[in-house]
């Protein structure tokens, strides 16, 4: 029996290595950056967007967004630090399978503060918003990834989660993106401080 969990336990190790040790690609490579998936640093560069026709009436998919392929249920983790600046800053956490199918989630700067922040969009995209008063200097992020929908959670000292999104995502997509991501909209860039990003297979 013991070495039965044994294996079992060094079976979910090997797994979560693996998962932790795929190669990262790049979608819109930004000018400036440093790092690895544990502490990745980079200037986000101006005129940099992920947005889909609605209310706007244009497409965007020019953002950095720095990833690595998943399959099956997972949960991807990362703490962030930014320094915004101007409207619609933003990074986080993004899950893609195309330019039509995809969730990003993070902060978001509006009106001089930091908002937690998520958009879905499949075909078009749709924004939903935690306001804040302040801003905090770093967010924790979770995206779970489960069957037939995503849940993200957020926290500002890495113990005390709350839920800001559960959303449907697409089953049939057997391998996805995942990854950290970033947009500068406007004419300013500004850096932000990715740590700790790691995905990890769940039940």
């Amino acid at each position: 029996m013991k070495n039965y969990f044994l294996t079992v336990v060094l079976v979910s190790i090997s797994a979560i290595a693996a998962a932790q040790n795929k190669p990262m690609k790049w979608l819109n490579e930004p000018k400036k950056w440093s790092g690895n998936p544990q502490k990745l640093t980079m200037t986000v560069d101006p005129n940099t967007d992920f947005w889909r026709i609605t209310h706007y009436g244009f497409i965007r998919d020019s953002g950095p967004f720095y990833y690595q392929e998943a399959q099956g249920n997972f949960e991807a983790t990362v703490k962030m630090t930014g320094s915004y600046q101007e409207l619609f800053h933003q990074a986080g956490l993004m899950i893609r399978t195309d330019n039509k199918n995809w969730i990003k989630t993070g902060i978001e700067f509006v009106d001089g503060v930091q908002n937690v922040s998520a958009v879905v969009t499949r075909e078009v995209s749709d924004w939903s918003v935690v306001p804040r008063n302040d801003s905090p200097k770093s967010i924790w992020l979770k995206l779970l990834r489960k069957g037939d929908y995503v849940q993200i959670e957020y926290s500002f000292d890495d113990k005390d989660f709350k839920v800001l999104r559960l959303a449907y995502f697409p089953p049939k997509a057997k391998v996805v993106q995942i990854g950290m991501v970033a947009a500068a909209p406007g004419k300013k860039s500004f850096p932000v401080v990715f740590e700790g990003f790691a995905v990890k297979a769940v039940k």
